[in-house]
């Protein structure tokens, strides 16, 4: 195996999904591929003035998102890394990210109805379109 594509957020399944990737790796002597999606701003009509960030403040607090990753799941350890921010909509980032991957890994949210049920809108994004397998990293139920 070449490239796991892992898709990261700021939340704790996205942290789940990347201890998982990087267990993966070190087993099948794989590279790692974090990628974290960030909306691009809209200005609309507004009767009074806006500051939007720019592109570098917006990819270094992206870069940022994928650095504590890392950390809060200990480090990559031996594992080769790379660290990818692009803006745009999740599902699509990670699904283009992924192509040449040999697998995508996502954390599954849960936010939509039936909590926990249900995997969230960019998994199940993620599992529809990916040009490679998906691995969908679901929390452990007591």
């Amino acid at each position: 195996m070449g490239r796991i594509v892992v898709g990261i957020d700021t939340s704790p399944d996205a942290e789940r999904a990347l201890a998982w990737a990087l267990e993966e790796a070190r087993l099948r002597d794989a590279e790692v591929e974090l990628v974290h999606a960030y909306p691009t701003p809209e200005l609309t009509a507004l009767p009074m003035i806006v500051t939007l960030p720019d592109d570098a403040e917006l990819r270094a607090a992206a870069s940022s998102v994928l650095e504590d990753a890392l950390k809060a799941v200990g480090g990559p350890g031996d594992v080769p890394v790379t660290l990818t921010t692009r803006a745009g909509g999740a599902a699509s980032v990670l699904t283009q990210t992924a192509e040449g991957a040999d697998l995508l890994v996502v954390g599954a949210r849960g936010l939509g109805g039936f909590r926990g049920l249900l995997l969230g809108s960019v998994s199940q994004q993620a599992v529809a379109h990916s040009p490679c397998p998906v691995v969908v990293v679901t929390r452990e139920r007591a």
